[in-house]
């Protein structure tokens, strides 16, 4: 028996953070970082609160790949001056130290046999690239590891897409988190936790990503590209919180943690050849996900007469949608030397296949598959 949960509700293109004209409460947490302020983007969230008598506190101190003090300095934040709403305003790293605070506190009060009333909480993306906004999943570095907390009750209530938090991320940020869009909605459609509907929202995510993401990056102020990606990052993000990913993400988040390469560029380096073990092109491209493969090939209005053709063009138009957007094309790339990568290999190796994203790929690799996967992916070939 498969299950397709529906959380929560969604305000999506222009103007919709007037939403929060809307809401009832007194005390408001904003979690958001420095580039929003910056910006002035989280005072005009103080400001609509304000004027509907909500007094906020904000916490400023989040920084890429979240870890453990930033919940724990976050939870602290929060007990001055308990909030019935929790905002989150910013990227995916935003909204995941968001959902481990919560987290966090909740289990910290129920350890205590303490009542734990969950604030209204209300995810602004900034980046039109984790989906975070709308999943149960929330990305935690320990030390060098990323693990992957995995709870619906981390789902946000209401999601704000508002396309004026993007019209200024920068072509290299818009090209990585495009990518990291494309992926999850790649490894959601072979997931083994696949359905009708998570197939549904993959297909539609993927050809809006071919369809938008090079104008966007080719011009930022590009408000319908901008409008569509930042919903088809909400669609991949529903898709895969109810599906689940595959090893793309598992040897992301290893990858990511050891040598600190941004998730959606991590992502980016593995996809070509992450879909091209799925597929199993070398023993013939006879299973379901090469046949899916094919299909999303044909959705893109390419050659696709077999799984493995289908299979191969898609990987060439990854790879051409990357080169187009200057992405790198191995780890050797992004200034990583070999002796130190070989160094860490078995390590990496070790964290992908303890990742809890990689129960659902479509094929379970050995601990030789995964090394030659990353070593592929070195040499970018």
């Amino acid at each position: 028996m498969q299950q397709f949960s529906i959380k929560p509700t969604i305000y999506f293109n222009r103007d919709s953070i007037d939403y929060l004209k809307e809401i009832e409460g007194n005390r408001a947490l904003i979690v958001t970082d420095g580039v929003m302020e910056q910006l002035g983007f989280s005072d005009s969230v103080i400001k609509i609160l304000g004027e509907k008598g909500i007094r906020s506190q904000v916490f400023s101190d989040i920084q890429p790949d979240p870890n453990i003090k930033m919940i724990v300095d976050g939870m602290r934040k929060m007990s001055e001056d308990f909030p019935d709403i929790v905002i989150a305003l910013g990227g995916g790293s935003v909204i995941d130290t968001t959902k481990g605070i919560l987290y966090a506190f909740w289990k910290m009060k129920s350890s205590k046999g303490e009542e734990f009333k969950k604030p209204t909480f209300i995810a602004i993306p900034s980046t039109s690239g984790t989906g975070s906004e709308v999943t149960s999943f929330s990305v935690i570095k320990i030390g060098e590891e990323k693990l992957a907390l995995v709870d619906e009750w981390m789902i946000p209530d209401i999601a704000i897409l508002d396309p004026i938090f993007v019209e200024s991320v920068p072509s290299k940020i818009t090209a990585d988190t495009g990518i990291d869009v494309l992926c999850h909605a790649l490894e959601a459609y072979v997931s083994t936790d696949a359905s009708d509907f998570t197939d549904a929202l993959a297909e539609k995510t993927i050809k809006i990503v071919f369809d938008y993401l090079l104008d966007a990056y080719r011009d930022g102020s590009n408000k319908e590209a901008r409008e569509k990606m930042h919903n088809a990052s909400c669609m991949a993000g529903m898709a895969f919180t109810n599906a689940s990913l595959g090893i793309n993400h598992s040897l992301a988040h290893a990858l990511g943690g050891i040598f600190h390469i941004p998730h959606g560029r991590a992502n980016a380096l593995l996809l070509p050849y992450v879909v091209a073990y799925n597929a199993d092109l070398e023993g013939g491209a006879k299973n379901v996900a090469a046949k899916k493969y094919a299909y999303l090939a044909e959705l893109l209005h390419l050659p696709s007469s077999t799984p493995a053709e289908g299979t191969r063009n898609l990987i060439a138009a990854i790879r051409v949608l990357k080169e187009k957007m200057n992405m790198p094309n191995g780890i050797c790339d992004v200034n990583i030397e070999n002796e130190a990568f070989e160094r860490q290999i078995d390590n990496l190796t070790t964290l992908a296949l303890n990742d809890s994203c990689t129960i659902t790929n479509p094929r379970q690799p050995s601990r030789e598959e995964v090394k030659r996967i990353y070593r592929d992916t070195f040499q970018g070939k």
